[in-house]
């Protein structure tokens, strides 16, 4: 049984016309090792996510949470149902941006210049892919660390550099599997507020996949819950209040409080 809690009218600025993202009925497996039955990830999952709105999306390890990311980024097919981003099944990889768990940055590359790769595989120019990026340094709080090597930087700046450079094709739809879980708790916490005013000044329909669920309760407009393999949505939670939201008030919130209890007891 699926819990729906109604949440407050959506914001004016969040556009349904917008690329939106529709999995309808999907179910995806694998054959692992020597077993001689499929392990099925996914079963039945049907979800839908508004153009420039945030979705978090929760639930026990191995539920299929990242397997569910790839399909959206068009990194894996369904073996039933379909994925749809913009209203169309095919060339999703053209219309999303996947930020993977660990921040992968070039060690031979400045941070400027691991930024800028994502335009560069898009054929642009090394030298015109720097000076597009650059300016975006000093609006996320990296001025001056341009030409500085990943080993130079902090965690949280590794993971800036990261979110850039998967906001720098343009794409409209952004898969985040997990961006800071490899953070300690005070810089997360930092990084938690930072992504949600970049999300505000940088509006894009967002996938967000977390095993926190004060994460997902802070950045995200809707929450839904996994069930265990093979996941499935057990439970989807609207949260009040636009983005975005101040941590501080957030961490006293007795609403948010309660859609975490509610989160909580959808896991079991």
């Amino acid at each position: 049984m699926q819990t729906k809690l109604q949440a407050t009218p959506a914001p004016e600025a969040r556009s349904a016309h917008r690329p939106g993202v529709v999995l309808s009925g999907v179910q995806r497996r694998f054959t692992a090792g020597r077993r001689r039955e499929p392990v099925v990830a996914l079963h039945g999952l049907d979800l839908a996510v508004e153009g420039e709105e945030v979705l978090g999306v929760v639930g026990p390890s191995g539920c299929g949470k990242s397997t569910l990311l790839e399909l959206v980024a068009g990194l894996q097919e369904p073996d039933a149902g379909e994925v749809c981003v913009g209203g169309a099944t095919a060339d999703r990889r053209a219309a999303c941006s996947y930020m993977p768990q660990r921040d992968l940055l070039l060690p031979w590359r400045d941070a400027l210049g691991n930024a800028a790769i994502a335009l560069e595989c898009q054929g642009v120019g090394r030298r015109e892919a720097r000076r597009r990026a650059a300016p975006l340094f000093e609006r996320f709080g990296l001025a001056q660390f341009e030409r500085a090597r990943p080993s130079e930087l902090s965690g949280g700046m590794r993971q800036r550099v990261a979110f850039l450079r998967t906001l720098l094709p343009g794409r409209p739809v952004l898969a985040l599997d997990e961006p800071f879980a490899a953070l300690d708790a005070i810089t997360r916490t930092g990084m938690q507020q930072w992504l949600a005013d970049a999300l505000a000044s940088e509006p894009r329909t967002v996938v967000l996949v977390t095993h926190d669920i004060e994460e997902a309760l802070f950045l995200a407009d809707r929450v839904v819950v996994l069930s265990p393999r093979p996941g499935r949505v057990v439970a989807e939670l609207d949260v009040p209040g636009e983005r975005p939201r101040d941590r501080r008030a957030a961490v006293t919130d007795p609403e948010l409080a309660r859609l975490r209890e509610l989160a909580l007891e959808a896991l079991g």
